[in-house]
């Protein structure tokens, strides 16, 4: 969407966290005003830098949090092909009624953490520590690895698909 909020088809060209190239029919001049949504990514706000033959190119305007979270998702959609991950999650989010949980390492050392959100899956927590990516934890009573960082904690994978009743009496998450 432009500033006079026409609204575009675009392809990305080329991105990273701070800047954003695109493909499209209609240019953006520079200094003008753009949000585009982009699929994988979501909402995007931004300047047009400079225009392209074929387009034009923007630098994002973003917090530092949201360039760290735009940084990430970009990294997996890189190696998404060559890790063999699925397209998108496999399973629903929910945020537990009680967050608060323990994290324990193989060598028997625990963490208190905060979920974020849960799925059947796996889990995101907020924790001080960043154990790395490949250990094996428990969280709460359930085995899984450390699959991802971000900023305030890590991504966790359970070793196994999680029934939503164990979920219910471990995390007390809501129930559809």
């Amino acid at each position: 969407m432009l500033e006079d909020r026409t609204e575009h088809p675009c392809q990305v060209v080329d991105m990273s966290p701070g800047n954003v190239a695109l493909r499209t029919d209609r240019i953006g001049m520079p200094g003008e005003k753009v949000i585009a949504y982009i699929d994988h990514i979501g909402r995007i706000e931004g300047v047009v830098t400079r225009t392209l033959q074929d387009g034009f190119a923007m630098t994002v305007i973003a917090s530092d949090r949201k360039k760290d979270k735009l940084a990430a998702q970009l990294t997996w959609l890189a190696n998404k092909h060559e890790l063999d991950l699925p397209e998108d999650r496999r399973h629903e989010r929910v945020a537990p009624r009680n967050p608060t949980s323990v994290l324990q390492l193989v060598d028997g050392r625990q963490y208190q953490c905060r979920i974020i959100d849960l799925s059947l899956s796996g889990a995101a927590i907020e924790i001080d520590v960043k154990p790395a990516i490949g250990v094996q934890v428990m969280l709460g009573t359930m085995r899984g690895q450390i699959v991802r960082h971000f900023e305030d904690g890590v991504a966790i994978e359970f070793a196994v698909i999680q029934r939503p009743e164990t979920l219910d009496s471990e995390f007390n998450t809501p129930r559809a």
